[in-house]
């Protein structure tokens, strides 16, 4: 059996020539080598020890499973259980989110499907789609839009009313029958759109959207709305206009003129009267624009999207922008079958704040000049500006527990910052990390904000909640806290480890813009690797040795804990994986069957 980085490869190179169809994919499916590699990369999420409706997990992973699921793929017998539907509460809402989550067998034949297919459709991907792909995140998006969206005089916020769940099945098969003819794999598909959902115990079949809780949905996403990019694209080429530039201001042009004559006059009589006649021909010329605000001549459209939202900037009138809103939203229903929500898709001026990824975004029309090399220039004006919503960060402080509001008489907000009950009973390390953890997570997301010095009143109330976290723990006064805890003007605790004595402190790095995407927002998706190493997942399944009594087995099952914190080393096997620091062990079957009476 070839590698799947071989396989995937082949596909990633074929999918570039225009026209090429795939043919007799389904046959990966047959390799054991996919699902390792799959399994290696669900192993590394935090639901992968969450049951599905049959109640397996990833627990007791063996290549007599992936056979089993081979076996029914072969004869075709395979069939996805539907997804054990629950709710999650929305942030700052009393409204609760659907979320699915998919048996385990079936998240395996999932992400081998979403790496086949990411290696087809990946390449030909447009450049302004960010969402669910590798190496992009709503940074690069954001950098994009400040990058290119200079100068537009509307913008027009798109969002998609319930769009993964909008999906037409139909609409879906035919773009995937575009590129593969294989009526086995698309055979796979439909099984897995119509797989439906379990809630409450009755089932619910999907007549629309991807499947619940899929690891396939994003790249099945991003090939629906791939019709999107590719449309509003060739919208661009219709709507832009053949100038290159702007026509100039002719009254610019006039005033310029005479500002160089006035200039002239200062160098051969620098008399106060040429002086200030000079300064005030130069404030009039810097208050009018150098190019023609509406100039017919120049139009463009910019356009970025994240998933299932999208910005479209305009240079041109209202009008302009409102007609392309038009076409977008017929071209959504017509051939998409989505519908966009009305409330949310609203035309603004590029002056106001328009809210996309979390960020607010504008367009300067500051004439406020900056002296440099060339003179004083205007180097704000038509520039991209992209801020923290005051909101997000206040709301993050009331979610964490960290103040409390408190209206006056008067009507006057007064903040407090208050102790937060949930982290009394931890260590002192664990306190000032998640507080860390809390602090860093918020100023690695915003980063990129203009005003990015504003989470320093984030950092203070979240310092003083933590003073105040302690004072409670110990039973004092936060200003003792402060003497025993502060050094050197930074608050932290001292802690033991083997290599000795180390130093926990509390965030003081400041917030400084930082342009470069945060690899921590960056989308994760598994890389194409062979997993041959020995001490990875499938390099033990491999390697044939138990862990516990070192016996060489054919046959090995790996038991997997959820969290290594929840082990009470009670029992030979939670001992030696607390040793090895590991939340696996490969066993052998006698082993395995002990392991799960809690006898080993």
């Amino acid at each position: 059996m070839r590698s799947p980085e071989i396989v995937l490869k082949s596909l990633n190179e074929k999918a570039c020539v225009k026209g090429y169809r795939f043919e007799r994919l389904y046959r990966n499916l047959y390799n054991p080598e996919f699902y390792l590699t799959a399994y290696q990369n669900i192993a590394k999420s935090q639901g992968s020890m969450t049951p599905g409706v049959d109640g397996i997990t990833l627990d007791g992973m063996s290549m007599a499973r992936i056979s089993r699921i081979i076996n029914s793929l072969k004869n075709h017998s395979y069939r996805p259980n539907p997804a054990r539907r629950v709710y999650i509460e929305k942030k700052n809402s009393s409204k609760k989110r659907p979320l699915g989550i998919p048996s385990n067998d079936d998240k395996l034949v999932q992400e081998v499907v979403r790496m086949i297919l990411e290696a087809i459709y990946e390449p030909n991907f447009a450049s302004n789609s960010h969402g669910f792909r590798p190496g992009r995140s709503c940074h690069t998006a954001l950098n994009e839009i400040t990058a290119k969206f200079t100068g537009v005089n509307w913008m027009i916020e798109g969002d998609i009313k319930a769009c993964f769940d909008s999906f037409d099945h139909h609409v879906l098969i035919d773009l995937l029958r575009r590129r593969i003819q294989d009526e086995y794999f698309i055979s796979l598909m439909w099984k897995f759109l119509r797989a439906g959902y379990l809630e409450q115990w009755n089932h619910n079949v999907t007549y629309s959207g991807t499947p619940q809780g899929s690891g396939m949905s994003p790249i099945l996403a991003n090939i629906y709305l791939h019709e999107l990019d590719v449309y509003v694209m060739n919208l661009k080429t219709e709507f832009d206009t053949a100038a290159e530039k702007r026509t100039k201001n002719r009254a610019y042009v006039n005033a310029s003129a005479a500002l160089r004559y006035a200039k002239k006059r200062v160098e051969n009589n620098h008399s106060k009267e040429n002086v200030r006649k000079y300064k005030s021909l130069q404030k009039a010329m810097m208050a009018m624009p150098s190019k023609e605000v509406k100039d017919e001549n120049y139009k463009r459209i910019q356009y970025n999207r994240y998933a299932d939202d999208f910005l479209i900037g305009v240079i041109g009138s209202k009008e302009d922008a409102v007609c392309v809103k038009a076409k977008v939203k017929a071209f959504l229903t017509e051939k998409l079958k989505l519908t966009m929500s009305e409330e949310k898709t609203r035309v603004t001026h590029s002056s106001a704040l328009v809210r996309y990824l979390g960020y607010d975004v504008t367009v300067s029309k500051s004439r406020e000049t900056k002296r440099c090399k060339q003179g004083l220039r205007r180097v704000w004006a038509g520039s991209v500006f992209i801020y923290i919503p005051h909101k997000k960060w206040v709301s993050k402080l009331l979610e964490y527990g960290a103040i409390r509001i408190v209206k006056g008489e008067d009507g006057k907000e007064t903040w407090k910052a208050i102790h937060r009950n949930n982290l009394l009973f931890r260590s002192e390390v664990e306190i000032i990390s998640k507080y860390n953890a809390e602090i860093r997570g918020l100023y690695n997301f915003y980063r990129l904000a203009s005003n990015v010095y504003v989470l320093n009143n984030f950092f203070y109330m979240m310092r003083n909640s933590c003073f105040k976290t302690f004072a409670s723990k110990y039973r004092t006064k936060t200003r003792e806290i402060r003497h025993k805890y502060i050094v050197d003007g930074v608050f932290g605790v001292n802690y033991m480890t083997k290599a000795g004595e180390k130093r926990c402190e509390f965030y003081h790095d400041g917030f400084t813009q930082n342009k470069s995407p945060a690899p921590a927002y960056t989308d994760v998706i598994a890389e194409y690797r062979h997993y041959a190493k020995k001490n990875s997942l499938a390099g033990r399944i491999r390697k044939g040795i138990c862990e516990m009594c070192m016996k060489q087995e054919q046959e090995i099952h790996m038991h997997h804990v959820k969290k290594l914190k929840d082990l009470t080393g009670n029992k030979p096997s939670e001992r030696l994986m607390m040793e090895i620091r590991r939340k696996s062990l490969a066993l052998c079957e006698g082993c395995y069957e002990k392991v799960r009476a809690g006898v080993l």
